[in-house]
């Protein structure tokens, strides 16, 4: 019964940790860097990926063809102000961003920023742990089960927990290996 609920959270966590490696840039060009960009379209923070269609015609460029030409501006500028470090080139219809190399100072800071994602999932999913034993043990105290339930459920919970962060931490050893290569 718990552990069915337990789970799914469990998945939405390593799921969201995947999202935010996605966002790290490797050597490629790749459009899920653009994913939590947004743009202030007419007074109101817009995703670009409901503004405009993105792709990569290779590996060191994304392009950006909006929807609504008028837009092209507002994108340009959210690009340019954004952390990502892109210079976007206008060409009056469409967006290029041209992916420069990583140099090794900055694979490192993505690397290290990999490792700081994989911690919040880590403490994530210790979190969901955490919560799913409280209710075990309030459980027992009520005498809904008996002390051998608990200590199996609560030992279940935790071969789940152990599964997944060892999950975090081969999706994190595959994103460095991205990162660093070269």
């Amino acid at each position: 019964m718990i552990t069915k609920e337990l789970e799914a959270n469990m998945i939405k966590s390593v799921e969201a940790s995947q999202r935010n490696f996605n966002t790290i840039r490797t050597g490629r060009a790749n459009t899920s860097l653009l994913d939590r960009l947004t743009v202030e379209y007419y007074g109101a923070d817009t995703p670009l990926k409901s503004l405009a269609t993105l792709s990569t015609p290779d590996s060191q460029t994304i392009s950006i063809q909006p929807f609504d030409i008028s837009s092209l501006s507002l994108i340009e500028k959210a690009i340019s102000l954004s952390d990502l470090g892109f210079t976007p080139n206008n060409d009056g219809k469409i967006i290029r961003i041209n992916i420069p190399p990583l140099t090794e100072e900055r694979r490192k800071e993505f690397c290290k920023l990999a490792s700081k994602y994989a911690e919040e999932a880590k403490v994530s999913l210790r979190n969901i742990r955490r919560d799913a034993i409280e209710k075990i043990k309030t459980a027992e105290k009520e005498g809904e089960i008996s002390k051998d339930q608990s200590h199996d459920q609560q030992e279940t919970v935790q071969k789940l927990t152990n599964k997944f962060i060892n999950e975090i931490e081969k999706n994190l050893s595959k994103k460095e290996s991205e990162i660093l290569k070269v």
